[in-house]
């Protein structure tokens, strides 16, 4: 495998307003290929190359490396490396990118994506992914620990929220390792978590829909310290929340996903 110098990538012009932090871990770099185990016939997307940590290795073990990067100058870099061949480049805004028409246009199989997300983004990225989930096979994602931990956290806990529910409703979610900020260049001031998301098979059996679902637990945690009955009044009384077996004294964290997924329902039947 082929990797970077530290002198190399430390002359790369770092731009902040793009959240460019790189990979430089050799350790961590083998953890990831490992867990990702890519093959020949994977359809491979990776968002955000920084100066090929993961690239690299990777392009080896592949006929065709998708890559997704808003910045021309990674482009410019990468299109003098000899592994550039074997890249397929998109420069273009990842938010912005359509997933549906990059699986349509290929359709052997379904979107392996990986990447070290950007901080500034990736929110609001996972919630854009969502509406693709159908045509992923899986993602496996660096994240900064605290967004990881609002990802895996549970009814009751303070994490818990709008992510929390939206994700695990569509993806089974596995932590695999923490990194500490040693581990990139320049060193962030937070730890990281590499996470695998997993599309869900069988879902819940409701009426279902996701604009529906994010109205509700955007109107709940945005008044997360009032009891449901305040928060979301808008929507539903007092009497139909005890009729869905809901607590209206709850708050919007003691709600399970099961449990959203009733209100879902109701709205859903409602507007039938």
């Amino acid at each position: 495998m082929i990797y970077f110098k530290k002198n190399r990538y430390k002359k790369f012009l770092q731009k902040k307003n793009f959240g460019q932090v790189f990979l430089k871990d050799k350790f961590v770099i083998k953890k990831i290929i490992k867990y990702i185990s890519p093959t020949v016939d994977d359809l491979l997307l990776e968002i955000g190359p920084g100066l090929g940590a993961l690239t690299i290795p990777i392009s080896h073990k592949v006929d065709i490396l998708n890559v997704v990067d808003i910045d021309i100058d990674i482009l410019n870099f990468f299109k003098k490396k000899n592994f550039f061949s074997k890249i397929n480049f998109f420069l273009q805004d990842i938010c912005n990118f359509n997933f549906e028409e990059f699986y349509l246009k290929n359709k052997k199989n379904k979107i392996r994506i990986f990447g070290n997300l950007p901080y500034n983004i990736s929110t609001f990225l996972l919630m854009y992914l969502i509406k693709f989930n159908l045509i992923i096979q899986d993602m496996h994602f660096m994240l900064q620990k605290e967004v990881a931990n609002r990802i895996l956290s549970y009814p009751n806990s303070k994490l818990y929220g709008r992510l929390s529910i939206l994700i695990q409703y569509f993806f089974k979610v596995k932590k695999l390792f923490d990194v500490t900020p040693q581990s990139f260049y320049p060193v962030p001031k937070i730890y990281s978590t590499f996470l695998k998301l997993s599309p869900h098979k069988v879902f819940p059996q409701f009426n279902f829909n996701l604009n529906i679902l994010s109205k509700i637990t955007k109107t709940a945690f945005s008044k997360r310290r009032k009891i449901l009955k305040h928060s979301l009044k808008s929507l539903f009384s007092e009497n139909t929340l005890l009729e869905l077996n809901i607590n209206p004294k709850f708050r919007a964290e003691n709600l399970s996903l099961k449990e959203y997924c009733q209100l879902t329902d109701y709205l859903v039947r409602k507007n039938m």
